[in-house]
């Protein structure tokens, strides 16, 4: 294992293993993020497709104990991302869960953390890119969807190669519209549960006891509705991926945590609430937006073509942040001698804040994938591509499970080397941090029982297996290369 380079902060440095021959010296990143970028990029980085339009199967398969269902997912989302909190808030770095997974766990931990995530998002945003691309699509018909998908892919690589306030300014403005519309819809559903809309009736609790009542298909529903949901939650990471890039990182990563987790929860589950008490849950199906058909039921025109908007922007927005956090990773991963050095280049310019200090090599190298990425989403969706995007399917609980096993090894030695660096606090330590991880693996546990979601676990255990496999055999060279000099 060796030294991680120092995160340019006025935070108290945590401790760090000794230098290795590998650590690569690099130019800082920008500080052109601030705590409003920070804190709307928290509660918008999991706000998406996933909640709008994927929440539908949710309650298809739960009913209204979706909620509980929602809780539970969340619940283990906010243990994750407090501990992530605690432990960025301490050391504030670029790559976040894989630099804290390597001082804890070894470089082997941090190279297949690492590599894994930023496998995982670039897989992910050919996703979003060819489904923003289908919603555009729909509006102007006379422009193919690959059009649409090279026009987002540049229009973002701009974007992110420019500076980072401007990836800062684009999340902002997009998370602040999810936000607005979620809270534009509660607003609604509530006056709508309440009677106090024009020309509707009280709904009261009736859909929340009919139709086979609260657990209409028992605990095994709630069970199914968070393995539908749980992955929603993803996306929470790339805040403090991009703390490093504040003026003050420790406090900016803490403030962002304690207010997102909160928030998120009552977003996600405020929604279900209403969704499933203003309509019967057997109004829903998988594949169709709960949104729509709330605000159809309450009268609201073009219901369809408002969360259409909604949809597009969140995807774009997850578009965006996805290729900003593979780019910070794998600068990361060069920077700890785990990736090519080539990546290592940052622009410079006048003022670092407004136009220097931006990995463009890091940038392009994640943008060269996406596009292959979307490519074969194009040309090969049901076969190549499948199999790629059940490769990450589960590797975000892996994320998950590494964050937790980094935590508990690296607050013991905080608590005994640098307490003061702990600013932020996990709470109810180690046992909430263990019966996370046990949280975790009974979510992988009942995947391997889920003929839908088997495949995912499968792949994603392949593709871990042969990341690990390279980072102990880089290990293994590495030290034999050593054990060779010596003599």
């Amino acid at each position: 294992m060796h030294e991680v380079p120092p995160p340019t902060s006025t935070s108290t440095p945590a401790p760090a293993p000794g230098p290795s021959s590998s650590a690569v010296p690099a130019e800082p990143l920008s500080h052109g993020l601030k705590q409003r970028h920070l804190t709307m990029l928290g509660l918008g980085g999991v706000i998406g497709a996933g909640l709008f339009v994927g929440s539908g199967a949710g309650i298809a398969v739960a009913g209204p104990a979706i909620v509980v269902s929602y809780l539970i997912a969340g619940a283990l989302a906010m243990l994750v991302m407090r501990m992530l909190g605690e432990m960025s808030a301490a050391m504030p770095a670029s790559g976040s869960f894989s630099v804290h997974a390597e001082r804890a766990l070894g470089r082997w931990a941090g190279f297949s953390v690492g590599w894994l995530y930023w496998f995982l998002l670039v897989v992910v945003l050919a996703v979003e890119a060819t489904a923003a691309a289908q919603i555009a699509h729909g509006w102007v018909p006379g422009i193919e969807p690959w059009a649409w998908v090279l026009l987002f892919m540049v229009v973002f690589t701009a974007a992110n190669l420019t500076a980072v306030k401007n990836f800062g300014e684009f999340e902002f403005w997009f998370a602040s519209l999810k936000v607005g519309a979620i809270i534009v819809f509660l607003v609604l559903g509530l006056l709508a549960v309440f009677g106090w809309l024009p020309d509707t009736d009280p709904v009261g609790m009736t859909n929340l006891t009919g139709q086979g009542g609260f657990l209409p298909n028992g605990w095994g529903g709630v069970v199914s509705g968070v393995l539908t949901v749980v992955f929603a939650f993803g996306g929470l990471e790339v805040v403090t991926i991009a703390a490093a890039e504040t003026d003050d990182p420790a406090r900016a990563v803490g403030r962002a945590v304690r207010s997102a987790v909160v928030r998120i929860l009552f977003f996600y589950v405020g929604s279900m609430l209403v969704i499933v008490t203003v309509l019967p849950w057997t109004a829903q199906q998988a594949g169709l937006s709960p949104y729509v058909k709330v605000l159809d039921a309450i009268g609201v025109p073009s219901a369809g073509q408002i969360m259409n908007i909604v949809v597009f922007v969140a995807l774009l927005s997850a578009l965006n942040a996805n290729l900003y956090g593979s780019s910070r990773m794998i600068f990361s991963l060069a920077e700890r001698g785990e990736a090519p050095r080539g990546l290592l280049k940052v622009s410079g310019g006048g003022s670092r804040e407004s136009t220097g200090g931006v990995p463009r090599r890091a940038v392009l190298a994640s943008v060269a994938f996406g596009f292959v990425s979307v490519l074969l989403n194009l040309l090969w969706p049901d076969t190549v591509f499948l199999y790629m995007l059940n490769s990450v399917g589960a590797v975000l609980l892996f994320v998950w499970a590494l964050i937790a096993a980094s935590q508990l090894r690296l607050r013991a030695r905080l608590e005994q080397e640098a307490p003061e660096a702990l600013s932020l606090r996990m709470w109810c330590f180690p046992y909430l941090t263990w019966v996370t991880l046990a949280g975790l693996f009974g979510v992988l546990l009942l995947m391997l029982t889920d003929e839908a979601a088997r495949p995912q676990v499968l792949w994603s255990a392949g593709a871990t297996a042969l990341v690990l496999l390279v980072a102990v055999g880089r290990q293994w060279r590495e030290r034999r290369g050593s054990t060779v000099a010596d003599r």
